[in-house]
């Protein structure tokens, strides 16, 4: 696995503070990307919070997230969330140490006031006095949030004071792009009251099923106002993998208005991931799992033919220059003002989301723009079916015969065969995974090289990517 250093260089530690004037929640930011280009400490909000309580109990359970690992829990995870301004809203994301887990926090305009909020993505730094101090926060008199330093701060500041120095592996940045090719095919399958919701969360169990990772996959459908757990995914079920990787959402209970259960249709084949959406006064707490404990969102294989086409990288560079910041992105919009066809632009936006630059809302059915400073190219160069797929088109291993193809692969050859616009491949690969976890290299190569026939012209493997230097700009915090 590779890592990169990363300096997360903060002015000074993130407090929760009580004055005079009330208390206080400053948040300190590392360096980030806003509309002005990369800036040292951005500020992106100075207002109040109009539920603190609430607020200060969904931001420790994105800093759980970050600071947990669901399968092989010895070992270290600790990272500062991402905090992204769109303008009306915040919002902050986080990934487990295992990649298994994505959690972000909205927190929508009716849950901010007294202030613009800003544009820009960076980290903010969660220390562990902030946490205690958070977790003791009681009452919802009147929190003033402010996410970024202060004037007087950024006038007299010599420096960074604070400096957190983390190995920060690439399948982070992979699962971001992962989990939102993932979640744009999910669609809301139940909904429950704020009773309901409080009562169904509190009975899962908080620990791992016995028997290891095969074992902690439970459906649930939906049984009148609640969920009824069942064991196969019958029609109308989702699947909750592993039930204790939702025990950040037990923080928020207390203050939730309810809960939305989303995921794609059952299709009899094995777990499938799904998201778990509790609401809160002006704000959304959702959980993302992956289908299994085991399986972090990295290698799901959802991107690779976006990837894997010639036109979606010059296509991304054209709709990069659209996003503007908006927290609500809609492909439509975006093929009218570009001119593309609605499959180009949403192929498009999920080469942009290797490279951390969008993200998939559930609640609104929308991409929204985000800033990390990575490279898509960076996501090509490190995702191993992809980089196979273009050295077997190279190398001349793929013969296009009518609607199959024959892959030769060091001394085998593979069938490729397609089937209602699926292809399927009698590799090791597929009979492992049926297509549940994107296509096997030899599938890839095949599309690849049927794409080149029909439209001849550089071939995709013939592009090289130079390897462009990776700055330690502390925002490219991508889980």
């Amino acid at each position: 696995m590779t890592r990169t250093a990363h300096t997360f260089a903060y002015a000074r530690s993130s407090s929760l503070t009580t004055a005079g004037t009330g208390r206080m929640l400053g948040l300190e930011t590392a360096g980030g990307l806003t509309p002005a280009g990369a800036e040292a400490h951005p500020q992106f909000f100075a207002g109040f919070l109009n539920s603190p309580q609430a607020a200060a109990r969904a931001l420790l359970a994105v800093a759980d997230v970050a600071a947990a690992r669901y399968y092989r829990r010895t070992l270290r995870a600790s990272l500062d969330p991402v905090v992204t301004g769109n303008g009306d809203r915040l919002r902050f994301e986080s990934f487990s140490g295992c990649c298994g887990v994505y959690a972000r926090l909205d927190v929508l305009p009716e849950g901010l006031g007294g202030a613009d909020t800003g544009h820009g993505t960076t980290n903010v730094d969660v220390n562990n006095p902030l946490r205690e101090a958070l977790s003791r926060l009681t009452g919802d008199d009147p929190l003033h949030l402010r996410v970024g330093p202060d004037e007087l701060t950024v006038t007299t500041l010599d420096g960074p004071v604070v400096e957190k120095k983390v190995p920060l592996p690439d399948r982070w940045l992979r699962g971001f792009a992962e989990s939102q090719a993932i979640t744009t095919g999910f669609d809301l399958r139940a909904e429950l009251t704020a009773a309901e919701a409080v009562r169904f969360l509190r009975s899962l169990p908080r620990t791992p099923a016995a028997g290891g990772a095969a074992s902690a996959a439970l459906w649930v459908v939906p049984a009148g106002r609640t969920l009824r757990p069942t064991t196969r995914p019958v029609p109308g079920a989702v699947c909750l993998p592993g039930p204790d990787r939702l025990a950040a959402l037990q923080r928020v209970l207390r203050n939730a208005t309810g809960l939305r259960v989303y995921g794609p249709a059952a299709d009899g084949a094995g777990p499938t991931a799904s998201a778990w959406e509790v609401g809160l006064p002006g704000m959304r707490l959702t959980l993302t799992l992956s289908p299994e404990p085991d399986r972090g969102f990295s290698g799901e294989g959802g991107v690779l033919e976006a990837l894997a086409t010639d036109t979606a990288a010059e296509d991304a560079d054209l709709i990069s220059v659209l996003l503007a910041w908006e927290p609500r992105i809609d492909p439509a919009d975006l093929a009218e003002q570009s001119g593309l066809p609605v499959e180009r632009v949403r192929a498009a936006l999920t080469h942009l989301g290797t490279g951390g630059r969008v993200g998939y809302d559930l609640a609104e059915a929308a991409y929204f723009h985000r800033e990390l400073p990575y490279d898509a190219r960076r996501a090509e160069r490190h995702n191993p079916r992809l980089v196979a797929a273009r050295a077997l088109l190279a190398q001349g291993g793929v013969t296009l015969d009518g609607g199959a193809a024959v892959v030769a692969s060091g001394d085998r050859r593979y069938q490729v065969r397609g089937t209602g616009g699926a292809l399927s491949c009698t590799c090791q690969w597929w009979a492992d995974y049926r297509g549940r976890r994107g296509p096997c290299k030899h599938a890839l190569a095949t599309r690849m090289a049927r794409r080149a026939a029909t439209h001849p012209g550089p071939a995709p493997s013939s592009r090289t990517h130079p390897d462009t230097p990776h700055t330690t700009t502390p925002a490219g915090a991508a889980r």
